[in-house]
């Protein structure tokens, strides 16, 4: 959903602090837009075009590629800072649309919260390529909630809605007004997302004597224009940032801003808060959680209950973490403007509604676990871009999610374990994501930079990374060959770490019938035309575990040649996740998620038949991973076995060769035959 958000505002930032905007929120947009466009369709032939949008129209972009669905002809954002701390944006936004699937991104959105702020105008417009003009005023903007999870939420959007109505050759725009007051003197711009983008500005007035300084990302330093209390910075000419697999996310390839600004000595208001380290941001933060963590006699029965049979420090907070982890995830969000969405709603509350967020129920958990004698601390962290969070801005803006961190004595043993400097060793775990058990971490939180909040004693730690060998898949294959090419076979996967996790989810995303069509496509992928008869999954959740057991047939597996040979290839199963890393040109780094895989392939070889030919045994070693295959035949059974490990690392463009070779050899080692023939 990110380049259908495009610039955050605070009303983004605060909302439902752990979540961006939802898939649902998307589908109920589309469809109340939709309708909205049905009742009113009209067009305004003749309507004057501001002079901004005409003269942004008549930019001339560059020749992109043919999948560049859409170019951004202007991007302007100017915040005006008043004395009083009172914020006005004014933004101003132009594409053009290339082809049919970028009619998707012709569309506006002003976000603001209830009660600190207003959007008082919006207004667009698309320019057909027939100079045809539609205007988009009050009655054609929709009004909704930022997210429709949400029980209640005081974040609100303004939303222009022009992709059923635009074409190829379309140039669509839109401007607003909006007014808050926000919590904070920071603001960050994306100066675009995937689109290129001709021109792209952050312009802030400041009042006289106020100062504003800057931090980039993402690319060189940008400077400020700077006219006494007046800033801009721009970039022209963006490129499109093509995704390519196993890429950075785009929030951590597209440049970005972040701008702090600074009241005169003899400002007359107080106004947000400004942060110059990240103890600051965690005092702030733990001053709105802290009172919060608090177990009533109910909440400390049930730690009782809970734990009553847990003989160690882990399995205690193990049993907690289970508990957690099955509190509903509901949201109310409120008092957004006075920073309610980053206090958690008290841990008593949650407890009894047996619902909250990622904030209250990583604070109940922390309240729980407070009962037991056992500290614990609220991690402020961003999901889904482990690469995000950067040090040099303090901000907690730099975060949508949070997760706990407890302080755990030498006799626990986790691969999730990070030491901090004053408050020694702790446990990292996510109580939102009910996929993931404690003594793991969801893989898109692994080795982020995420905020310990204790109070003065808080630090930015890098996330534990867990090892290849925690994330493993372990398959055994059995199968008969028969004479005339047919298979008979048994599957037996065992995953552990973030490998069961991926399982886990599918098993329990779908339902049965969907699942089972997921299993017969895989099995098919490898063996064509395969007949599956048993699919018998077992989920192990409390021990981060998944079991797959899978029995098929294939009549005609091996290609029989002339009746004399029989042709197959010994990887009977294909890989769950496909060699992607073999693609000619690349132009972002690769990212590698640890994991370990092995495969040990049985096969009785029909009577009457010898092996012709057979593949040679692979054995690559790389800095960032190792693989290997053998075989061997006894018995009148071949072995075959092949092994994967690879290690996290972040792969440099300048080292994609070594990445792809390694690859290719896998594939290439993968697709080899073996050659039967008869006696």
């Amino acid at each position: 959903m990110k380049a259908f958000r495009r610039h955050r505002t605070f009303a983004d930032r605060v909302s439902g602090f752990g979540k961006g905007i939802s898939a649902a929120f998307f589908t109920r947009l589309l469809a109340l837009c939709a309708l909205t466009l049905l009742i009113n369709t009209s067009a305004f032939a003749g309507d004057d075009l501001p002079d901004w949008f005409r003269q942004a129209a008549k930019s001339t972009p560059s020749v992109y590629a043919k999948d560049v669905p859409a170019v951004v002809l202007l991007n302007e954002r100017t915040v005006k800072v008043d004395e009083e701390g009172k914020i006005t944006t004014y933004e101003r936004y132009v594409m053009r649309v290339l082809t049919m699937e970028g009619r998707r991104e012709a569309h506006g959105l002003a976000t603001y919260t209830t009660d600190s702020g207003k959007v008082k105008e919006m207004r667009g417009w698309l320019l057909r390529p027939s100079e045809e003009v539609k205007k988009y005023g009050k009655d054609q903007i929709l009004d909704i909630a930022l997210d429709s999870n949400d029980v209640f939420n005081e974040a609100r959007a303004r939303v222009i809605e022009a992709r059923d109505e635009a074409e190829v050759g379309a140039v669509f725009g839109y401007e607003y007004t909006s007014e808050e007051r926000s919590v904070f003197t920071q603001f960050d711009w994306d100066f675009q997302d995937r689109m290129p983008a001709l021109v792209s500005r952050f312009i802030m007035n400041l009042p006289a004597g106020w100062r504003a300084e800057s931090v980039t990302f993402n690319h060189a330093k940008i400077e400020a224009n700077a006219n006494g209390s007046n800033y801009t910075w721009e970039l022209r000419d963006l490129a499109p940032i093509e995704p390519e697999p196993a890429s950075p996310r785009v929030t951590s390839l597209a440049p970005r801003l972040a701008v702090s600004y600074f009241p005169a000595a003899n400002a007359k208001a107080a106004i947000g808060k400004s942060f110059e380290k990240w103890s600051e941001v965690s005092r702030w933060l733990f001053e709105l959680s802290d009172s919060q963590a608090v177990a009533d006699n109910a909440m400390i029965a049930k730690v009782r209950d809970l734990t009553a049979n847990a003989k160690t420090e882990l399995a205690k907070i193990q049993a907690i973490g289970r508990f957690v982890q099955g509190v509903n995830y509901v949201s109310i969000q409120t008092g957004l403007g006075r920073g309610g969405g980053y206090r958690p709603h008290s841990a008593i509350d949650v407890f009894n509604k047996s619902y909250g967020d990622c904030k209250d129920k990583a604070n109940l958990m922390r309240a729980l676990l407070k009962a037991l004698g056992i500290p614990s601390y609220l991690v402020s962290i961003y999901s889904g871009d482990p690469t995000y969070v950067r040090e040099e801005w303090p901000s907690p803006q730099q975060f949508n999610h949070c997760i706990i961190a407890v302080k755990v004595s030498d006799e626990t043993k986790a691969a999730t374990i990070v030491t901090h400097p004053q408050l020694g060793r702790l446990l990292i775990f996510d109580p939102t994501d009910d996929n993931t058990p404690v003594g793991d971490l969801p893989d898109h939180e692994q080795n982020s930079l995420a905020l310990i909040v204790a109070a003065d004693a808080g630090a930015l730690l890098r996330m534990p990374s867990t090892p290849p060998e925690a994330n493993r898949m372990e398959r055994q294959v059995e199968a008969i060959l028969g004479a005339d090419g047919s298979l008979n076979a048994k599957v037996l996967e065992r995953t552990a770490g973030q490998a069961a996790v991926n399982e886990r989810q599918a098993f329990r995303r779908l339902s049965k019938p969907d699942y089972l069509k997921m299993i017969e496509r895989w099995i098919t992928r490898g063996a064509t035309g395969a007949s599956v008869s048993k699919v018998d999954p077992l989920d192990n959740n409390a021990e981060g575990k998944f079991a797959l057991n899978v029995e098929f047939t294939a009549a005609r597996y091996a290609q029989v040649m002339q009746g004399h040979l029989l042709v197959f290839k010994p990887t009977i199963v294909s890989r769950r996740e496909s060699l992607f890393l073999t693609e000619g040109l690349r132009k972002h780094p690769v990212m590698l998620n640890a994991h370990a895989y092995t495969e040990t392939v049985k096969v009785k070889l029909p009577d009457g038949f010898v092996v012709d030919e057979i593949p040679d045994a692979v054995k690559m070693d790389t800095p960032f991973g190792n693989y290997a295959t053998s075989y061997e035949v006894k018995d009148g059974t071949l072995y075959f076995t092949r092994s994967l490990v690879v290690r996290g690392a972040t792969i440099p463009v300048s080292d994609y060769e070594k990445v792809k070779h390694f690859y290719s050899l896998i594939y290439a080692a993968e697709q080899a035959p073996i050659v039967l023939a008869r006696k």
